[in-house]
């Protein structure tokens, strides 16, 4: 071993040994105190939330520290004098007479864009109050909306105000919010989680929840509101707006494009964040599973990955590892192809690779993938009307369905077909999600080996191992990628706020480009909403955005599936990158600057 080398392991060991006698020391500390006799931690009561959590977040890992130090890279308009301006009105992505008939006061109004300031008079910011929420599960980069959100209103009047509201839309139902102060903002930039202020699910829909967020919004003098979530949660966003502007409050609400799935996209909306550090980790965790198949030579990683409704993110991991056989929902939808043939279509990947002597391989699929066959579908509607009346025998569940459903209905290995009985969620449907498909796959692939070798086929060995990769990917250290997306939408919302917008999604675009190049504005959210049909009723909701088999990303794809098949080329992407020139996007968004191009 060189000098240098053994210096650097040195160093690295010392480091390492000093990093966790402070931990210990520190913990130590908090449980004796000064004195060295042990005293209680103060009751939760007794605190208010910004100090418990700072609290939280004292022992920090030599990465974590670092990273609060990462200044995100943005326009430089967002850092100067820009002006607001209004492009043509708008209409509805579809249904827009029932689109209008419910958003009366904001339905039509036009884009917006932020452009470089061209002579009009240049005054310091407005002294603004602005209040925050984080809806739904965690993405990567959520804290840096809010410092995004912060800088740009504290930068340009001291005396503006940030709240931030507790533990998601409850919050704003109950009052419950704390003050943003630098430090409680400083401890978060460029850190992953939802845990500054907390997250939840809470949809504000009745009469009585509408009538408290009024009453929180007027007690707090509120200018602005910021929504940060998905499409369920800005689509609550634009009816709040409506709610607010129809009873003439001042309160402004924009919302921001967060979900891990990428089903936030569209024309307007290039892409959600979240989404690029998700696909990083999970392309870090599949590619190592690639490389221990072909190391171990005996096993087969089935993988399942977030994504229930859209198949983005399986999509992107398969272009970034290159496994064996990836299903796509929406391919499996247009191909109207059966459970049945999706499990052959696994069992004869498995044979042809035994037939080169590879008895080990890699499969991933998304976790919403069995809700896109036709046959489980039919199958499913069906359990959902036999089962409205209340509890049913498993015999007399078979006795009620028609032919075709019983047939696949018995196929199923019967713990899942009980539990397509049982899990129901408050509406009476099967929650589907929580099936774990790949375990599924696995037991009826082994199914179909053993009847093969019972009828005196000659079967490899399979020996196969289920993965499910979801929780492991949302509150991640955000890659600079999200980091300066997300700090860039929090001083758009910001922007749009104090520009007396309402009713609008706070934008980037051209994010192919370096940060540097990025242009910003803001859409209505009413341009991409549609009417579905949830819970028995017709509702506005902003469309999903699924897989588009004609999308340049899926096109990549499916000509390069087939040379992965019976081959080793896994790609091990590797951790995630933070060095000053860690700046790769995902393959998805690099392939549209591609289809535009071409």
């Amino acid at each position: 071993m060189s000098a240098a080398v053994a210096t650097s392991a040195a160093d690295a060991m010392a480091r390492a040994k000093e990093a966790a006698t402070n931990v210990l020391n520190a913990a130590s500390a908090k449980v004796t105190g000064n004195g060295g006799a042990a005293v209680a931690p103060p009751s939760a009561a007794s605190e208010d939330h910004a100090t418990r959590i700072l609290a939280s977040v004292v022992h920090k890992s030599p990465l974590h520290s670092a990273r609060l130090s990462y200044r995100p890279r943005t326009p430089p308009l967002l850092r100067g004098c820009f002006q607001v301006v209004e492009g043509e009105p708008t209409s509805a992505e579809s249904d827009a007479d029932v689109i209008r008939s419910l958003f009366p006061v904001l339905f039509g109004q036009p884009t917006v864009a932020l452009v470089p300031n061209r002579g009009t008079p240049v005054t310091m910011g407005n002294v603004l109050r602005v209040g925050f929420v984080l809806s739904g599960g965690p993405a990567s980069g959520g804290h840096n909306v809010i410092s995004g959100l912060w800088d740009h209103l504290v930068d340009r009047n001291m005396d503006s105000k940030v709240f931030g509201f507790i533990d998601g839309p409850s919050g704003i139902c109950t009052g419950t919010y704390t003050e943003m102060t630098a430090e409680l903002i400083n401890a978060f930039r460029n850190q992953g989680g939802f845990h500054m202020v907390g997250s939840g699910r809470t949809k504000i829909s009745t009469p009585e929840q509408f009538d408290a967020a009024r009453a929180t919004v007027k007690k707090l003098q509120l200018d602005g509101l910021v929504v940060i979530g998905g499409d369920d949660s800005n689509t609550n966003a634009m009816l709040l707006a409506e709610n607010f502007a129809a009873n003439g409050l001042k309160t402004r609400v924009i919302g921001c494009p967060k979900t891990i799935d990428g089903d936030l996209r569209n024309q307007h909306v290039e892409m959600s964040f979240g989404f690029d550090t998700a696909t990083k980790v999970y392309s870090e965790l599949t590619g190592n599973l690639g490389l221990d198949a072909i190391s171990a030579k005996k096993t087969y990683h089935f993988v399942r990955l977030m994504g229930r409704s859209a198949s983005h993110i399986t999509l992107e991991v398969a272009l970034q590892t290159h496994p064996n056989l990836t299903l796509i929902g929406e391919e499996v939808e247009a191909k109207r192809q059966t459970l049945a043939q999706c499990v052959n279509s696994m069992v004869e990947l498995i044979l042809e690779r035994a037939a080169l002597g590879k008895n080990y391989g890699l499969i991933i699929l998304p976790e919403g993938v069995i809700e896109f066959m036709p046959d489980v579908c039919a199958l499913i509607q069906q359990l959902n009307d036999i089962l409205a009346g209340g509890s049913v025998s498993f015999d007399e569940v078979v006795v009620k369905l028609d032919a075709e459903s019983r047939n696949l209905f018995l196929l199923l290995p019967r713990t899942f077909a009980e539990q397509l009985m049982m899990d129901r969620d408050p509406h009476g449907n099967v929650q589907v999600s929580k099936i774990e498909s790949e375990r599924l796959f696995i037991e009826m692939v082994t199914n179909d080996l053993t009847k093969r070798k019972n009828a005196g086929e000659k079967v490899p060995p399979f020996s196969p191992v289920a993965h499910f990769f979801g929780y492991e990917g949302r509150a991640s250290l955000p890659s600079n990628f999200d980091c300066n997306l997300c700090y860039s939408l929090g001083n758009v919302a910001a922007a749009l706020i104090e520009a007396g917008k309402t009713g609008y999604i706070a934008t980037a675009s051209n994010l192919t480009s370096p940060p540097e190049e990025w242009k910003c504005g803001g859409f209505p959210l009413t341009m991409m909403m549609n009417i579905e049909r949830r819970k028995g009723k017709n509702v506005p909701v902003i469309k999903k955005a699924l897989v588009v088999l004609e999308q340049m990303a899926f096109k990549i794809f499916a000509e390069q599936r087939d040379s992965w098949r019976l081959t080793e080329d896994y790609r091990c992407p590797g951790p995630i990158q933070y060095g000053a020139d860690a700046n790769e996007i995902t393959i998805t968004l690099a392939s549209e600057e591609k289809a535009t191009k071409a």
